[in-house]
């Protein structure tokens, strides 16, 4: 265990060392749309334009962002180049997902080939974007955040708390965000300590769906966050036990989970809690739920590969730096 423990430490500095923070957003910055997987309805897409320049930034897309395809928001090729300059591009600060849905997967093989851009930028989504999560904290060593996609953010109901949450992330005035008021899910989460790592993960499906490629999550050392929507109870239990039997949660340090929404049985029940507290009690590390990010009402950013402190025992807490360069 103790060589473990010290392998697990040394994972956790050489992340750290090698990650690759973003410059924080300032008034007149450009930031690039990308639909990397699903497309979204004409009025979301205004909307996100609308939200993006009433924080005096500057929205961007390709006039031919959306075209015609199967499943996605436009084909493979175009969805890659158009996620290509947005990610070389010199002249921006950020790339902001318009939504996931699927397909983002399709073009891990192309950005496989590519070179690493000299300067990282902010790069922010969730869900199917998961994917790129992956690929970036590991393939390109980003700093990046699990948060809201531009469609959600240009709604006219967003939450004012949450909308200023998030610019102030943003912006570079709030340099940690703190999750408090977590729910200990077995004894190893109650016993009082601190836990110092990064967080890496996203949406449970995609994440299993990368398993078994070059892209799946290296976790040694690592808090693993995951949330997940409209999956029934045996399927969240079936993807965490393919996990756990993988391998996957080797010489990880913690399972902080987001929301899980939905997924109700045919008789109107919903087994999602009773899966996960069943994990929970089945392994050796600490699990905990109540982060509120992920497909909920509320959708807070998660900074993935960026210092977090996991704070376990009676008032369990998890504090993420953001990210950015100071």
């Amino acid at each position: 265990m103790a060589v473990q423990s010290l392998i697990s430490e040394l994972n956790l500095m050489e992340k750290l060392a090698s990650a690759h923070r973003w410059m924080p957003l300032e008034s007149g910055d450009i930031v690039d749309i990308v639909a990397p997987g699903s497309a979204c309805t004409p009025s979301e897409l205004k909307g996100a334009v609308q939200f993006l320049k009433s924080w005096g930034l500057v929205p961007r897309y390709p006039a031919k962002l959306f075209g015609r395809d199967v499943f996605c928001s436009n084909t493979d090729e175009k969805r890659f180049q158009f996620l290509k300059q947005a990610l070389y591009a010199r002249d921006s600060k950020a790339v902001w997902c318009l939504r996931g849905g699927y397909g983002a997967i399709r073009l891990l093989p192309q950005l496989e080939k590519l070179k690493k851009p000299k300067a990282s930028k902010l790069f922010i989504g969730y869900s199917d974007v998961t994917t790129l999560h992956h690929f970036l904290n590991q393939k390109w060593h980003w700093s990046t955040i699990h948060g809201p996609l531009l469609a959600r953010m240009g709604a006219p109901d967003l939450p004012i708390k949450e909308r200023r949450e998030l610019q102030s992330l943003l912006f570079g005035q709030s340099p940690e965000i703190t999750f408090s008021g977590l729910r200990p899910l077995n004894a190893l989460a109650r016993k009082s300590r601190l836990i110092s790592s990064t967080v890496v993960g996203g949406n449970l499906v995609v994440a299993q769906s990368l398993m078994g490629t070059p892209w799946q999550a290296k976790t040694a050392g690592g808090i693993l966050f995951f949330e997940e929507v409209s999956e029934r109870g045996y399927r969240i239990d079936r993807m965490l036990e393919h996990l756990k039997q993988s391998g996957h949660f080797d010489r990880i340090k913690a399972v902080v989970f987001g929301d899980i929404v939905g997924g109700k049985e045919p008789n109107g029940r919903s087994l999602t809690n009773k899966a996960v507290e069943r994990f929970a009690s089945s392994v050796k590390f600490p699990v905990l739920r109540g982060v509120k990010a992920g497909h909920g009402a509320v959708q807070r950013p998660v900074p993935f590969l960026t210092p977090a402190c996991l704070t376990l025992g009676a008032k369990p807490k998890l504090v993420v730096a953001s990210g950015a360069l100071a």
